[in-house]
């Protein structure tokens, strides 16, 4: 098929666009002539038989979907069916004309802000570079070719091919992993190029290896001197308890002779104003400028989270060089301090992980971050604020940027700023092992040194990790290598992460600890040579935790690690996420559509492995039906298990048991969704909360009450993310599963909550508390537990099952009714049931929003519930969506 749409546009000029700082790079300044080239664009492949109008930032996938030449990509098979897409060598090109004379700028650079990934450049019809890193800017003297008309052409290889072509070329060992598992669906050799390495595919994720301009396309012409790069860091003397603003500006001189002026740089609301004198030399020059804070201002810091404000001072940086150059850049500057200590425990081996924010222990609440999207044009800003959100409203403090995807576009890292959510950031390597050759490290050190002046501004971030899994897949030799060819594996290891990646963070941001990898063990992995022995110790650094075999009710299967940064369970989305790319045929547990959205090996079957520990399984005459309530109970499952997890290492957070604990960190696999599918995410693709993530609300609260059993008896801890001691009033309630009344309810006297720690509350053999309860028995009856003070509820309302819920016994099918009616922006939905109901779930379909609170168990005869709607609706629209479920509905 042949498809070419004619160009009728006319020679576009560029457009001006006025653009504020954005920490890494410089906008546009006085003196410049600044343009960003967005329209005009055009897409052709290899043999011309498509060429249609592009999107800039954008992809080719994104262009052909736009003109309707392709379905959604992420419709039933569409992964399959659009691989020629990515196997294709396609060409970007624009013709354009300057709005002014070009010939009177000394200098005109063309500028990519990313670029994906493989690509010759040619502007008027002249090679001027390449680009090979998704992940660089790149920046390009045009100066000798502009002219008032231009063309300008990407011609793109083929990622796929690239990568296999480099492994091909490359001399020595093999670099495994050579291809993902076939169940993955996805291409090979993604380690041989630096591109988002889940493009490829991941078990959780579909192969789009796209090919497109996915950042800005700007030029710019200036005479004399033109600010390239301008980045910043505050910085905190413990000596002299003082406050100090470390500036960093690059200046591109095309002056034949120095360039003299000052800098003035104000935050006027803590009363700073300095100048400073410069002379700019020509080339590149490099003006680094330290302002000092009067330390009889006082300085108010940022907070994650949960701990306090997220407080920013606004600072000016006026630049008066000679030529009359003004230029004027504006930042905001957060002030905090971040450290990981790592020190000796009391009664175990090993050393502590953890972090003080402003000399505050905080104990990480969390998850992992993955790209929002295969198309990230699709991420905009609204996109990343509704999941960001979501993150603040779980009671989540911390997110990981995983080493498979991307370093996040800077809206990302402003609103995690604006919102208080702590970064952990790793660099874009992941479950593989790569190159070392001398170009890949060239290219790698390039990347690294943009992203550390890109990222270092922000508060938000306050780790570096080097990869994701490198290291234990060495020390375990996961791709079993020779035992011989090891240390030479090893030794290009080190090589990449310590003697570049490392290096290149270290001289350009003091203020943060870089850990090679995650998991690891953290300074014992530096005294082991950079590959310890066991970088999954419970005694040093971070771990990574999957158990699908064990029952994740049993809290002793879980490590009591010093940090925990990856663990979890699957789920599937719910019905109206995937009804959206899917048929009825595919609406079957066991359909084709349901193994293939399913990469990870025997994943549906696990998830049901899990299910039958504690539950029946649904059944029925209705397909359909039976396909929605294992939906529905595969969330209910992963809900549950994440649960009990995440209690486990917040409880772990003060005790030393056997050698082991004092954990303070716990982030879960994952947050967010890439596609509607099967993983182990909270949010689904577009947002909707899973009930993980209403849990995750409860079990993230500041103030919470824990329950377990340890060898037949009870126990309630209560855990404190405050800053100060909390009196507190737990009380204790049983009830039976075939009534709505209490057998017994039991409040103890005021207790005092530790400021962060873990106290331990009350404990009572099993057998004694079921006795003094109208001789309860465990299947028959639930505990919950709550914490109050002054007669109100401080802490979520919590429960503890006795026995399995497949034994239960007296059990009734709940019939719930629920009444909703307008409250300010959001709507009250009033429930009423007829008895006790576990995982109480509402459902509003696709109505985009949020309840208050979703999954629980429902023990009073009335509850009410608040939707927020995320975009208009009404009483209406929200009584013809709602549906709402108990456990006992599905059998």
């Amino acid at each position: 098929m042949r498809v070419k749409l004619l160009r009728l546009l006319p020679l576009l000029p560029l457009l001006l666009v006025p653009s504020l700082l954005t920490p890494g790079h410089a906008g546009p300044t006085a003196g410049t002539q600044h343009y960003i080239l967005r329209s005009g664009w055009w897409v052709h492949n290899a043999n011309g038989s498509l060429e249609l109008p592009a999107e800039v930032p954008g992809c080719v996938l994104g262009a052909l979907l736009q003109r309707g030449l392709v379905q959604d990509p992420y419709y039933r098979f569409n992964d399959l069916d659009y691989r020629w897409i990515s196997l294709d060598n396609w060409t970007y090109s624009n013709e354009f004309k300057f709005p002014f004379n070009i010939s009177k700028w000394q200098k005109v650079n063309l500028i990519f802000e990313g670029v994906d990934t493989v690509a010759e450049i040619f502007f008027n019809n002249v090679s001027i570079g390449k680009t090979d890193n998704m992940f660089r800017r790149y920046s390009f003297d045009i100066t000798s070719v502009a002219r008032d008309v231009n063309s300008l052409e990407l011609r793109f290889q083929s990622a796929v091919l690239y990568a296999a072509q480099e492994s091909r070329a490359h001399r020595g060992l093999p670099v495994p992993p050579a291809c993902p598992p076939p169940q993955q669906n996805g291409e090979c050799h993604v380690n041989f190029i630096r591109k988002e390495q889940c493009s490829f595919s991941w078990d959780w994720g579909p192969s789009f290896p796209t090919q497109g301009i996915w950042r800005d396309v700007s030029i710019e012409a200036f005479d004399i001197c033109c600010l390239s790069h301008f980045t910043f860091f505050p910085i905190y003397d413990n000596t002299a308890q003082v406050w100090s603003v470390e500036i960093e500006s690059a200046f591109d001189v095309v002056s034949s002779k120095p360039v003299g002026g000052q800098a003035v740089v104000a935050i006027p609301t803590l009363q700073t104003r300095q100048t400073f004198r410069l002379e700019l030399q020509p080339g590149e020059s490099v003006v680094e400028l330290s302002v000092r804070i009067n330390k009889s201002i006082i300085v108010e810091a940022w907070w994650p989270h949960g701990h306090g404000d997220q407080i920013w001072y606004n600072m000016t940086v006026l630049f008066e060089l000679d030529g009359d150059i003004y230029i004027e850049k504006s930042a905001k500057v957060y002030f905090r301090t971040v450290e990981l200590v790592e020190e000796p425990i009391d009664g175990s081996p090993g050393l502590s992980f953890y972090f003080r924010i402003n000399g505050f222990p905080i104990f990480l609440k969390g998850s992992n971050w993955i790209p929002a999207d295969a198309f990230q044009e699709r991420v905009t800003p609204d996109v990343l604020r509704l999941l960001l959100q979501s993150v603040v409203d779980a009671n989540m403090n911390a997110l990981r940027v995983w080493g498979g995807g991307i370093y996040e576009q800077d809206a990302f890292y402003e609103l995690c700023d604006e919102l208080g959510v702590m970064v952990w950031q790793d660099f874009m390597f992941a479950s593989a092992l790569y190159p070392a050759s001398q170009g890949f490290l060239d290219s790698v050190q390039a990347e690294v040194a943009y992203q550390v002046r890109r990222l270092k501004p922000h508060p938000s971030v306050i780790l570096w990790s080097g990869n994701n899994e490198n290291e234990g897949l060495l020390a375990m030799n996961w791709f079993q290598v020779p035992l011989s060819d090891l240390e030479t594996y090893i030794k290009d290891y080190v090589t990449l992460y310590v003697a570049n990646i490392r290096e290149v963070v270290l001289a350009g941001d003091k203020t943060r600890p870089f850990v090679p990898s995650s998991p690891s063990n953290g300074v014992e992995t530096i005294a082991e040579g950079w590959v310890s022995r066991d970088p999954y110790s419970n005694h040093y650094g971070d771990v990574h935790f999957y158990d699908y075999d064990n029952d994740c009710w049993n809290w002793t299967v879980f490590p009591k690690a010093r940090f925990v940064s990856e663990y979890g369970y699957q789920s599937w989305s719910s019905f109206s996420t995937l009804e959206k790319v899917s048929v009825k045929e595919d609406w079957s547990y066991n359909s084709t559509f349901t193994y293939h959205r399913q990469h990870h090996l025997d994943g549906n079957k696990e998830m049901l492995r899990q299910a039958a520990l504690h539950f029946r399984l649904p059944e029925g005459p209705d397909p359909v039906r039976t396909f929605r309530d294992m939906l529905y109970l595969t969330q209910v499952v992963q809900a549950q298990c994440i649960k009990i997890e995440t209690e486990f290492y917040r409880r772990s957070r003060s005790e030393i048991v056997a050698g082991e604990g004092h954990t303070m960190g716990a982030l879960y696999w994952q947050l967010n969704d890439i596609w509607p599918a099967p993983s182990w995410s909270s949010l689904e693709y577009g947002g909707k909360w899973k009930m993980l993530h209403y849990f995750a609300r409860r079990f993230f609260d500041p103030l919470l009450p824990v329950g377990f059993e340890d060898k037949d008896v009870f126990y309630i801890h209560g855990v404190s993310d405050l800053h100060e001691d909390q009196n507190v009033t737990l009380t204790l309630m049983v009830h039976s599963w075939h009534s709505l009344q209490p057998q017994c309810a039991h409040s103890t006297e005021p207790l005092v909550m530790k400021a962060g720690a873990a106290t331990h509350l009350y404990s009572e053999p099993v057998a004694r508390l079921l006795r003094r309860c109208g001789n309860c028995t465990r299947q028959a009856c639930v505990a919950s537990f709550h914490l109050s003070a002054g007669g109100e509820l401080v802490s979520p309302v919590n429960y503890h099952f006795l026995s399995s819920l497949k034994d239960a016994e007296g059990l009734l099918k709940a019939h719930i009714t629920a009444t909703i009616s307008q409250r300010g922006d959001a709507f009250a939905i009033d429930l009423e049931t007829s008895a006790v109901a576990p995982f109480v779930w509402l459902d509003v379909g696709s109505v985009p929003g949020r309840f208050s609170d979703n999954g629980f168990l429902m023990t009073e005869k009335t509850r009410t519930v608040l939707f927020h709607p995320w975009a208009p609706t009404s009483k209406s629209d929200l009584e013809q969506s709602l549906h709402v479920t108990s456990l006992t509905d599905i059998y």
